[in-house]
This record gives structure tokens, C-alpha cells and sequence, in this order.
């Protein structure tokens, strides 16, 4: 019999909370300390009732927010425990302060931050502006684009996290909704397969381990702290190896293939959109569905990782394309958006020189359909045969009222 098949359970019907929920139970999480927020809520409220029904033998501490929240994990954390939690939009934007200090402090944490949007206004879906308010504290950052994927990425972070050679917090990320909330087959571990993959969690100066005393969230100026900085970065960009390696561990283990930098078409794209979260697999349709009808070589680049950026293998994904349209699900505030920003700066000093514009599109929930990518594609494919960008380089996709776009440089 495959071993492979012995080693899964039977397929579920799960939304990406429940995924999360399952991977932390699995992972046999000490703590979960959590201030519910819509769309992560069911993330610790299916916890919670494993917890209620006696399921897990971590603890849930409900507290008064978001902020106290990971306080908490980082509390049991520096403890010596095994911790989580989950956040989105406003909660995230009030955890920031204490996002720092994990990474900082190197507590192994796993975050599932279910991807919405900012305000204000007010809203209560989808994009990926909580994704990008977490790009420079120091935190791990990988990207599932659908429940089974947030399963395997949330499962997958408890290893990462708690590696001898990263011991720093991860960020699961899903989008708010659209995989959050949607159900799909997933085929998750054994419950005992599951544990013996992510392992025993292993102590590092403990607080609680009295014959080894430590202090944590000392103070140092300018005598120690570019140093100590520079430690912390050192392992974060070393963490891709880890993740790598965990990868090719989880795919010997499933038969489930994940790369740092996942693309579609590519072999033979002319040109190429690069995004996040769940329009990759929209992508996918669109890009069969345009080849066949059309016979435009089009592709799509994702990363997975979105910290340690995999900077390297996005520019080699993108070596041979002549256009690319970075999509940005989240309001620029003034400037090009960040993942325009990443990929111009992964192809800067290569040979490469594609057109590169910058799309915003998706915010606060908005759909990017099919049909809009097949058209995003057919402007790129004329843009590339006019050998210029055709208008200006960042252009507002699928807001009403007049067509919006900005920066206008001679893009040839």
C-alpha cells in the first residue's frame, strides 16, 4: 500500500479557518491567546470549541484585544510553551507595537492573519493591506491561496517557527473571505502523523527554566542594538533554507509539492501578471482559457514567501517576459504599490528589462474575475508587441466612475 495514502486522512469539507483551527489542534498548541476579529474569528472560535469539548489540552485565554493578545503568546511564549493566534485588519493594525517585539525578542509564534482591508472606510473583506502592514517587523511571512493550502502552511509554520537555526514568529496569511470562508476538500495528516511532523517543541531560554535564568525585552542603544538587529536579519533571510527544506519534507510526507515562488504558464510566457492570495488560482483559468482562444503566452508568478522576499527566484521566473503587470490588492497611499516595488527591485540589476505597471485592483473585496485578467493579459501582450506601456504605469482596475491611473513615464 502507499505510504503516502496511509499517512492522510480521509478528505474534509473545510473553509480556511477550519483549516487553521484543525493544523493548530494538530500542532498541540500550549496557548492561544486571541481577540476574536471578523473574517479570522472562526480561526480561534473553532478552537476554542475543541477546547470546550476537550479535544486539546492547550488553554485559551480570551483578552481585551488585539494588542493584549500577543502580549499574551509572546508571554507563554518566552515561558516555554507552544503558542498562536489569529488576527485581521484593525485587530493586526493594534498588534503591530507587539509584532515587533516577538520577532525582536525571537519567540516562536504562528499567526494566521486572514487577509481585509483597512480602514476607513469601514470595511470588512478582503485585500491585502494587514498583508503589507507586516513587511518590515521581522516576522517569517508565507502566502496560501486556498484552505488546504492554509492547512499545510499553518501546520508547516509551527516547524519553521520553532527551527534551532530561525526561532523567530510566522505569518500564515489567506484571504479574508474568499478562502476564509469558502469551503473545499482538504486532506489533512493524521492526527498522529501531523504531531510527529512538527515535533516535540523544543525550550529555548525558558523564563521558567529556573536552572537557566534569562532575562527577555532588555534595552540596548547604540552600544548593542545594530548588532543585535543585524542577528535577527541574518536569520530571517537564513529562514528560507529552513523553509525550503520543510517544503520538500511536507511533499515526501503528502505528495504536495509548494515552492517559495509558485508560477503557471511561465515556461513559455511572453508576458506575466504577478499577485497574491487567491487570484492566483483565478489566474490559472484565465491563462488556459486565453492560450486556447487566443494563442497568447501569458503566465502568472506568485510568491509564496513574501518574507525573506525569494528575490532571486522571482527574477529568474521573470528572466524571458517582455511585460509584467505587478497587481497590488491594497491602496497604494501615494506611491506605486509594494509588490510593484519588490519585483522592480528583483529585476533591477539583472538583464532583464520588461515593462513593468503596476495594477491596483481587488480593494475591500472586490472581484477580479476571469474575463478582467484575460483582458489585463491582452494589454500586456500589445504593450510588449508596441514595445512601450500603453498609458500611464500605475492604473486603478475596476473602480467606478472615470479610469484612474497615475505616473506618467515613458515606459519604453
Amino acid at each position: 500500500m502507499n505510504t503516502k495514502v496511509m499517512e492522510l486522512k480521509d478528505v474534509e469539507v473545510w473553509d480556511g479557518n477550519m483549516a487553521n483551527s484543525q493544523a493548530f489542534r494538530q500542532a498541540d498548541v500550549d496557548v492561544v491567546a486571541a481577540y476574536p476579529i471578523t473574517p479570522s474569528t472562526a480561526t480561534v472560535e473553532n478552537y476554542a470549541m475543541f477546547h470546550a469539548n476537550g479535544y486539546v489540552d492547550g488553554e485559551v485565554i480570551m483578552v481585551e484585544s488585539e494588542h493584549a493578545a500577543m502580549s499574551g503568546c509572546i508571554g507563554a511564549g518566552a515561558a516555554g510553551g507552544r503558542v498562536g493566534t489569529a488576527t485581521s485588519s484593525q485587530g493586526l493594525a493594534l498588534m503591530v507595537e507587539t509584532l515587533y517585539q516577538a520577532s525582536g525578542m525571537r519567540i516562536p509564534v504562528v499567526l494566521c492573519l486572514v487577509n481585509r482591508a483597512l480602514a476607513a472606510p469601514l470595511n470588512v473583506n478582503g485585500d491585502h493591506s494587514d498583508l503589507y502592514l507586516t513587511r518590515d517587523c521581522g516576522w517569517i511571512s508565507i502566502d496560501a491561496f486556498s484552505p488546504q493550502e492554509a492547512y499545510d502552511m499553518t501546520l508547516m509554520s509551527f516547524k519553521i517557527s520553532e527551527h534551532p537555526a530561525v526561532r523567530l514568529p510566522v505569518i500564515s496569511n489567506q484571504d479574508g473571505f474568499m478562502t476564509s470562508h469558502t469551503a473545499q476538500n482538504v486532506t489533512p495528516l493524521k492526527d498522529e502523523v501531523a504531531a510527529e511532523f512538527v515535533g516535540p517543541y523544543l525550550q529555548v531560554n525558558a523564563l521558567l527554566n529556573f536552572d537557566k535564568p534569562v532575562t527577555h525585552g532588555v534595552q540596548t542603544e547604540h552600544d548593542w542594538h545594530f548588532e543585535h538587529k543585524a542577528k535577527q536579519h541574518a536569520a530571517l533571510m537564513g529562514s528560507k533554507k529552513v523553509i525550503e527544506d520543510t517544503f520538500a519534507e511536507f511533499k515526501e510526507l503528502t505528495g504536495r509539492e509548494y515552492k517559495v515562488v509558485e508560477s503557471y504558464g511561465m515556461e513559455d510566457a511572453e508576458v506575466a501578471i504577478v499577485c497574491l492570495g487567491s487570484t492566483y488560482e483565478t489566474a490559472m483559468l484565465a491563462i488556459d482559457q486565453i492560450r486556447e482562444e487566443e494563442g497568447i503566452k501569458v503566465g502568472v508568478v506568485a510568491p509564496r514567501l513574501f518574507r525573506p522576499f525569494p528575490l532571486e527566484e522571482v527574477a529568474e521566473a521573470l528572466v524571458n517576459v517582455k511585460a509584467i503587470a505587478c497587481m497590488d490588492r491594497s491602496a497604494p497611499g501615494g506611491t506605486v504599490g509594494t509588490l510593484y516595488n519588490e519585483i522592480s527591485g528583483a529585476l533591477i540589476n539583472t538583464s532583464a528589462r520588461p515593462l513593468v505597471t503596476n495594477l491596483i485592483y481587488g480593494l475591500g473585496g472586490r472581484d477580479m474575475t476571469i474575463a478582467g485578467l484575460k483582458d489585463i493579459f491582452r494589454t500586456l501582450d500589445a504593450d510588449a508587441k508596441a514595445g512601450k506601456i500603453s498609458g500611464n504605469i500605475q492604473k486603478l482596475i475596476g473602480v467606478r466612475g472615470p479610469e484612474l491611473s497615475y505616473y506618467n513615464v515613458e515606459g519604453k
